[in-house]
């Protein structure tokens, strides 16, 4: 059998790979909730961003804790950095969901 050069090439297995889009599921989900969240208890200005920090903040570390088992680089390519990171889409999400539940909740206010 013929076996590649490059050592490095042999540390990431595709299908693996690929099943990380589960990740950005959670994360998309995580967003939808928090925004959910913002919007009825009635946050508005940096409360509402503080709430989408410790969503995503808590979320990168139950994923860190269970899922990577503390070691985050074994399983995505980007480490840490890209557990942590919240993606452009999940702030507009999030977004989206907070003036969705805001204005349907607080409409007569």
């Amino acid at each position: 059998m013929a076996s590649t050069a490059d050592p490095s090439a042999q540390l990431y297995f595709l299908p693996n790979i690929l099943h990380n889009q589960c990740l950005t599921s959670v994360k998309f989900i995580s967003a939808c909730f928090a925004g959910a969240v913002a919007g009825i208890l009635g946050l508005q200005n940096w409360r509402g961003f503080a709430l989408f920090a410790v969503s995503v903040l808590s979320t990168s570390f139950v994923m860190y804790a269970v899922n990577c088992k503390g070691k985050p680089s074994r399983y995505l390519p980007g480490g840490l950095g890209e557990l942590v990171n919240p993606g452009q889409d999940n702030i507009f999400t999030f977004i989206l969901v907070w003036t969705l539940f805001y204005g349907i909740v607080h409409v007569y206010e």
